[in-house]
């Protein structure tokens, strides 16, 4: 089973960039299909986004589409979330998810396997 672990998160001004990072140690991870969710303070934790095991397909919430990128690279066990043109309401928790499946979930209790999250904030 992988465990993944984020990184990248930070403060940034309103319009600007970050890139997450989510390393995750194990050999199969190319098995899992891996998604990035996010959690505001008083707020359920939401689908951002989601990729499968061979980056084959890629699905997005229509809040951040057009503005965001997730990618992987399976010779480095690590899926990265590109953040452009970040607005305040970005702000959160974000949250690296595995499961080891070939289809693609954008459900939180879809995934089994979670990361320990890296804040965001951006100011307006």
């Amino acid at each position: 089973q992988v465990q993944p672990v984020e990184s990248g998160g930070g403060l940034v001004q309103a319009g600007g960039s970050l890139r997450l990072s989510c390393a995750a140690s194990g050999r199969t991870f190319s098995s899992y299909a891996m998604a990035w969710f996010r959690q505001a303070p008083g707020k359920e934790r939401e689908f951002v986004a989601a990729i499968t095991w061979n980056g084959g397909t890629r699905r997005y919430a229509d809040s951040v589409k057009g503005r965001f990128t997730i990618s992987r690279d399976n010779a480095k066990n690590t899926v990265y979330l590109q953040m452009n043109s970040l607005k305040p309401e970005d702000t959160a928790v974000y949250y690296c998810a595995a499961r080891a499946t070939m289809a693609l979930y954008i459900h939180r209790t879809d995934y089994n396997v979670w990361g320990q999250g890296t804040q965001v904030t951006v100011s307006s």
